[in-house]
């Protein structure tokens, strides 16, 4: 928490604002929000801050970073109501999404590293073709094809003549990725989403940069949470520091 002390203790709005590059008027719109305690008044109106203020703002900076604004306001307004129990259930569920969004990255990224040795062991013209053919290598029955289709999961081309589905080399890619995810547990619209990446890259290679850059935010937000409860557990501490000083 960096904001100068002055007159015993008391601050301005700007005392707060300006070591964070916020304007005045931020920190007040922030107490008007209930992210920050309620300020006392002068005589003449106007607002008296102190050190816990400055620490209510360091925590909701903090926790904006890891969990977003929304999270981040909910859990000081729930502290600043005296319900920190809330407040931490809000932030346990948020952490709760991260590791979803970690645990769907990792299943992602070693279903895409199967596709590789299984698209190299293929031999060409022997998976694929029509629907009984490409559902009996994946192991798992047509109407299974027949409902990821449905799903925008697979895309099959109809032969001119029979009007038979025919699946080309870019299906069988995306139905072997739906059967690696499907066995993750994963429903199918968010296969879906996954499909549509591989095939917006055109295949499985492009995608590598895009993995990394979601493993580097799944990791800057991780680090950011802490950063955000060790502010928090600041926050609170200083609460009961000025709770026991005014008992």
């Amino acid at each position: 928490m960096a904001a100068n002390l002055q007159n015993g203790g008391r601050l301005r709005p700007v005392d707060l604002a300006r070591p964070h590059g916020l304007s005045a008027q931020a920190v007040r719109n922030y107490e008007a929000a209930g992210i920050l305690p309620a300020a006392e008044r002068t005589a003449h109106g106007y607002r008296v801050y102190t050190p816990l203020h400055a620490h209510a703002l360091a925590a909701f900076l903090a926790l904006l970073a890891g969990h977003g604004h929304r999270t981040a306001a909910a859990v000081l307004r729930e502290v600043n109501d005296g319900a920190v129990d809330e407040a931490l259930r809000l932030i346990d569920e948020s952490h709760a999404r991260l590791l979803d969004d970690r645990r769907t990255l990792e299943t992602v990224q070693g279903a895409l590293r199967d596709l590789v040795p299984e698209a190299a062991g293929a031999v060409p013209g022997a998976a694929g073709g029509f629907i009984g053919a490409l559902a009996a290598e994946l192991g798992i029955r047509p109407a299974t094809l027949r409902k990821w289709e449905r799903a925008g999961l697979l895309r099959p081309r109809r032969d001119p003549v029979t009007g038979y589905r025919r699946y080309d080399e870019a299906d069988v890619r995306d139905a072997r990725l739906a059967r690696q995810l499907r066995r993750g547990g994963y429903p199918l619209e968010r296969i879906a989403a996954v499909v549509a990446q591989v095939r917006s890259a055109g295949g499985v290679e492009p995608l590598e940069p895009a993995l990394h850059e979601w493993r580097d935010r799944v990791t800057a937000r991780g680090r950011a949470m802490v950063a955000g409860a060790a502010e928090l557990d600041a926050y609170l501490r200083a609460r009961e520091r000025t709770r026991k000083a005014t008992a």
